[in-house]
């Protein structure tokens, strides 16, 4: 069974998971992310829920992953595992105000928030567990340095990439093997969190005047670990704050550990402070998998759901497939789905039928993921921002440039854009066509940061853009 519209059209157990969901999260965040836009499935003891991109596939785990098992465990009654993948089919699908609500949301910093306390964050990654390869392997090496000695070995050590390309899983497998190699009787403070999360706790921390207590917590770490640090961008007081907490960290020897989608030069509304800060220590990018590390992956994920898959098969994904991690595994999801209802064996014809969508989105060197990532980033927005109808100067430019290098880096069509983005595909053109006359006339492009207005030329934002995406 799966959703791709009204929840009311499921039946048996997978409405009622959906339901508890809905009371355990509220109507506001169930209708932003799960109502439209989403697929969704339980199966064999597993919730398996498919988003139309990385981001908002990244958003739903990171924020939803603990609320769909525990919804899944009370229907039931038995244990369960979530997946998050990454369904092609589902883009467009997501009506104009929901992706609005999701923007919004996001940028409040409340969309995985909920009146009861949140819970620790669960630590479900460990370092023996990821995948090595030419694209990750100085990340993976300055991860394991750490973990030998957790007192400023690079410090920071800074880890950017593309959404699903394994940054996560790189910084949560740090802090369980931290906590592995200190259980015989010494002790380390470390703590994981997201900026979000920092963010939230210190706005809280105001309100009700405890901001020593909050200081008190963080400061005297042995490790911190933040993850998506860009979500800091345009919140001066909670930037300022971190500051202050990573240098008292930092020069009492001890290490600090970040993640981002984008190198810091290419950060927006961060402060000049903050970026130097950060390229203080190592700067180590996680690239896309290349082909012989997605075909490890490929096999492992295989392994993993007892699937049964052809060596060709791999190969032939591997091959095709170009996308992150998450979008690697949500090619084996649909396959084994496939194979189940047809009854077969799963071919390299099956794939190639069943995949048709993933393959026109991630078929290329650069994916729509990737842009996404790396735009929004640099204009300090966030990527819910570019689907959304937002049209501040900001957003509209970076809306703008992410369809014009969609355009150029990508084999998308501009109704393939569209769809993506969550616009029409008369909305791709125009913005094409913006960018084209920006060229030829080489007008300023301008936008806001934290320091004030920012202009740069076309040729110049797109080139510095471009060099990311390499």
């Amino acid at each position: 069974m799966s959703i791709a519209g009204s929840v009311c059209a499921q039946s048996g157990p997978t409405k009622s998971i959906l339901a508890a969901l809905h009371r355990r999260i509220g109507t506001q965040k169930f209708n932003a992310w799960f109502k439209q836009g989403t697929s969704f499935s339980f199966e064999d003891g597993q919730v398996k829920v498919g988003a139309a991109n990385p981001f908002t596939a990244g958003w739903i785990e990171s924020h939803f992953a603990d609320d769909l098992t525990a919804a899944a465990e009370e229907v039931s009654a038995a244990p369960a595992t979530v997946l998050v993948s990454v369904d092609p089919t589902m883009s467009g699908q997501a009506r104009k105000r929901q992706l609005d609500i999701q923007a919004n949301l996001v940028s409040r910093g409340t969309a995985g928030r909920t009146r009861r306390p949140a819970p620790p964050p669960q630590l479900r990654h460990k370092l023996e567990d990821f995948v090595v390869g030419l694209s990750n392997r100085l990340a993976y090496s300055a991860a394991l340095a750490v973990t030998e000695d957790p007192k400023a070995s690079f410090n920071p050590l800074f880890v950017h990439g593309a959404c699903g390309v394994g940054k996560t899983h790189l910084l949560q497998g740090i802090c369980n093997a931290v906590a592995a190699n200190h259980t015989n009787g010494s002790s380390i403070r470390w703590k994981y969190l997201t900026a979000e999360q920092f963010t939230n706790e210190f706005v809280e921390a105001i309100k009700a005047k405890k901001l020593e207590s909050f200081r008190r917590h963080y400061r005297p770490l042995d490790l911190l670990v933040i993850d998506d640090v860009h979500f800091l961008a345009a919140k001066k007081a909670t930037q300022e704050e971190f500051l202050h907490t990573f240098n008292t960290i930092e020069s009492a020897g001890k290490q600090v550990v970040m993640a981002s989608d984008a190198h810091p030069k290419l950060l927006g509304r961060l402060t000049e402070q903050l970026i130097s800060r950060f390229l203080s220590g190592m700067v180590v990018k996680i690239e896309p998998p290349d082909r012989t590390t997605r075909t490890k992956i490929l096999k492992r994920l295989a392994a993993k759901r007892s699937l049964a898959v052809r060596t060709d098969v791999v190969n032939f994904i591997a091959e095709h497939i170009r996308g992150s991690v998450r979008e690697l595994e949500g090619t084996l999801v649909k396959l084994a789905a496939v194979a189940k209802v047809l009854k077969r064996p799963i071919t390299v014809t099956m794939a190639r039928d069943a995949l048709a969508d993933h393959l026109s989105q991630t078929d290329s060197a650069v994916t729509l993921g990737d842009i996404e990532s790396v735009v929004s980033a640099f204009f300090g927005v966030t990527a819910a921002d570019l689907h959304s109808s937002r049209r501040t100067q900001t957003v509209s430019l970076a809306r703008r440039v992410a369809m014009f290098l969609a355009r150029r880096h990508t084999r998308m069509s501009f109704p393939e854009i569209g769809r993506f983005m969550g616009k029409n595909h008369s909305s791709v053109v125009l913005a094409t066509q913006q960018m084209e006359s920006m060229l030829a006339a080489d007008t300023s492009c301008r936008w806001m940061t934290p320091s004030g207005p920012k202009t740069m030329s076309p040729r110049e934002l797109l080139d510095l853009l471009t060099e990311q995406l390499a």
